[in-house]
């Protein structure tokens, strides 16, 4: 990705420190992210990739260090009052409830900014009625849209191929409207078509003026990390090696000896 001007620190994580017994998961981790960025997290199975996003939307509260958000300490906070200031989750592994339609999917990661009471609630009228139809709007008029499921909007979950599945997880973590985005393994288990749709949807949300959305992306394609970050942090053995440019790290000798083991990169993506 050409060099763009990005914004201010949004995310801080500073000195982080992760132990399961006595095996550091992480060990005094510090990354700052900016407003604006797409910053991918880098490194071979175990470097504690995941970990680090599981303490940055609390899943996991680390032992020792903190986390910032627009210098807001938000470490001992709970994943859902992170996710009311605005850091929304893609998992891994995928996390919907397979019953139900896609528009029901999306819809739950919209529930957080309902504001209305039970009385209204109950009776349909009024706060209730105006913010059911602003989120409908915005799930059904911008996500979907932008996600280009409309066919398959009434859809069971579960009967849909995994890269729609992947899909419609990204528009319930978008119906949040996130401030950031944590995407772990995007690309996980799609085709080269999807493997592309993916990674043009993550440069929409990201670049797109209506969404501007600031992502960190934990992703073993070389390829794409290095055709779509603005910055890439190197994890090993829980250690931050470092981070730069797709293109400073590329060139980075101790990224090449720990990470890859191999002179070029981009040789991973083959």
């Amino acid at each position: 990705m050409a060099s763009r001007e990005l914004g201010p620190v949004l995310l801080k994580v500073d000195d982080v420190s992760m132990f399961f017994g006595k095996v550091a998961a992480l060990s005094g981790v510090s990354i700052d992210v900016r407003q604006g960025e797409i910053h991918s997290i880098i490194g071979p199975n175990g470097a504690g990739k995941t970990v680090l996003l599981n303490c940055i939307n609390g899943l996991y509260h680390p032992q020792k260090g903190n986390i910032y958000l627009e210098d807001r300490e938000i470490t001992s906070l709970k994943p859902y009052q992170r996710a009311q200031l605005g850091i929304a989750r893609t998992f891994q592994k995928i996390e919907l409830f397979r019953g139900m339609t896609v528009l029901d999917n999306i819809r739950l990661g919209r529930h957080l900014h309902l504001k209305s009471g039970i009385v209204s609630g109950a009776f349909y009228f009024g706060k209730t009625a105006k913010e059911e139809i602003q989120a409908r709007q915005f799930i059904e008029e911008e996500i979907i849209d932008l996600l280009e499921i409309e066919a398959i909007r009434h859809k069971t979950v579960g009967m849909l191929p995994y890269g729609l599945q992947k899909r419609v997880e990204l528009g319930r973590a978008l119906a949040l409207n996130p401030k950031i985005l944590l995407l772990d393994e995007p690309l996980a288990g799609l085709n080269l078509e999807e493997v592309e749709d993916m990674a043009r949807f993550i440069l929409d949300i990201n670049q797109e003026k209506r969404w501007q959305v600031t992502c960190i992306l934990v992703e073993h394609d070389m390829g794409v990390v290095m055709d779509i970050s603005d910055r890439v942090s190197v994890l090993s053995f829980g250690n931050k090696i470092t981070t730069g440019t797709p293109a400073e790290v590329q060139s980075n000798p101790q990224v090449i000896e720990a990470y890859l083991g191999e002179e070029d990169l981009y040789a991973t993506r083959r």
